[in-house]
């Protein structure tokens, strides 16, 4: 268990994020809240029709992703992130890619997105022209949660890339794919799966109080250009 003084879900952006999966496992009728707790991330939960119950979550307990992964037609990485313990070295990487690629790559995943099993591991991947988007979670984790995060994802791809979902502009603005990521996702834990969120955060959309232009209204190299400088900024700090 980790303290709550250190745990990613005092992050209030976590907190929205994590309430939908915490309601669709112990139904409607129960309240869930953070709260502090020397022994682990904590959640108070309170029955409506009895007295108030103190339940402590550990972080085994919260939506946890394993890896976020887009590759091409081919089964090549174009853009990926890790948060696997048990996928530290590139060669478990590949290994990994290889196989969800050829478990997955026949499959018509171009509509809705698909769900499947792949060493004691869930799949969840979408398709689009030649990238293939994969969120992966463990085999516990609620397959609805993680379909969700992949939309997310997907979506706010879309919109930095202004629908042009190719290999080639993926490529040529991979800082907003990686950034997409690092805001959808921290350390495994879920921070955002608004897609229009994700994107104006990437494109730095009004932020510390600038008045930005508009993701809509940015061109693709704007919203790159402002991306670039997020990242220049970040290293400054």
């Amino acid at each position: 268990p980790i303290p709550c003084s250190k745990s990613p879900t005092r992050d209030p952006r976590v907190r929205r994020s994590l309430r939908t999966g915490f309601s669709h496992r112990f139904g409607n009728n129960t309240h869930t809240s953070l709260t502090s707790h020397p022994s682990a991330s904590c959640i108070t939960e309170s029955k409506t029709n009895s007295s108030p119950q103190v339940h402590v979550f550990t972080m085994s307990e919260i939506p946890h992703i394993l890896s976020v992964l887009v590759l091409d037609a081919e089964g090549k990485r174009v853009a990926v992130k890790y948060y696997d313990e048990d996928m530290t070295t590139v060669a478990q990487q590949m290994a990994h890619e290889r196989n969800v690629f050829a478990k997955t790559s026949r499959n018509n995943a171009r509509g809705d997105a698909e769900i499947t099993l792949l060493d004691h591991h869930v799949l969840v991947y979408k398709f689009a022209s030649d990238l293939h988007f994969y969120v992966c979670g463990a085999e516990h984790e609620n397959e609805i949660i993680l379909a969700t995060v992949l939309t997310g994802f997907f979506d706010a791809v879309s919109l930095l890339l202004r629908g042009v979902m190719e290999k080639r502009t993926a490529l040529e603005n991979l800082d907003l794919v990686l950034l997409a990521i690092d805001e959808l996702i921290d350390g495994g834990v879920i921070l955002e799966t608004d897609a229009n969120v994700i994107a104006n955060r990437v494109s730095m959309r009004g932020a510390e109080g600038e008045q930005a232009t508009p993701l809509a209204e940015q061109t693709l190299s704007q919203a790159l250009a402002t991306a670039k400088e997020q990242i220049t900024r970040n290293l400054l700090r």
